[in-house]
């Protein structure tokens, strides 16, 4: 029976991958550095987790810590970074930055598009510090080729955000996929999905 929604589970390590896959997870997110909301994972643990997974595979791109504004050299850092998973395999990536109004920087977001293509890209949570986040999915619904944004609707969890969450999955329709997240688990998410109506769900804790 086929899902009504993909679950993707975040993982920031082989064993974790090959759990979530076992488990039920769709799709993973791979990250290093949980503890910081994730950052960009070493060459030799995606191609650990590409040999032994079958599922897709979607890369974080994200060099440090902190904001989402990224300097010159820290971007040519997220190009590279793509185009070493590429050369992989990988089955996407995910990544996100912001300019200094807070709000997507349009450009900078484009250029990263065009390196992974024709892989799809995702943007992450970093759309939750956004000063308006419907008008911030607007403009990367109209101005990128985003395929997919990560979001707890601006709030801790997709529960508390759900109102927010879903308003957006009726303004993208089919063009981006809204991916929600935020302490979304095993148990929780046939009541969140019962709520939010959302295509997909995201969380370190999604599977068993």
């Amino acid at each position: 029976m086929l899902k009504p929604y993909v679950i993707e589970a975040c993982v920031e390590s082989a064993n974790q991958a090959v759990e979530a896959e076992k488990n039920g997870a769709d799709r993973l997110e791979l990250c290093s550095d949980l503890a910081n909301d994730g950052l960009t994972p070493s060459f030799d643990l995606v191609r650990e987790v590409l040999s032994l997974v079958s599922i897709p595979v979607f890369v974080m791109i994200r060099p440090r810590p902190g904001n989402f504004t990224f300097t010159k050299q820290e971007m040519q850092l997220m190009h590279k970074s793509i185009f070493l998973f590429q050369s992989l395999g990988v089955h996407g990536f995910v990544t996100g930055i912001l300019d200094y109004r807070m709000m997507p920087d349009i450009n900078a977001i484009n250029t990263l598009v065009r390196s992974a293509a024709p892989l799809p890209v995702t943007f992450h949570k970093a759309i939750d510090q956004t000063p308006d986040i419907l008008q911030a999915a607007s403009l990367l619904r109209q101005h990128t080729g985003i395929s997919a944004i990560l979001t707890s609707g601006g709030q801790p969890t997709a529960w508390e955000g759900r109102e927010m969450i879903r308003q957006l999955v009726r303004r993208m329709g089919k063009k981006i996929q809204i991916i929600a997240a935020g302490k979304v688990t095993s148990s929780n998410l046939s009541e969140i999905h019962r709520v939010i109506q959302a295509p997909a769900y995201h969380g370190r804790r999604i599977v068993s």
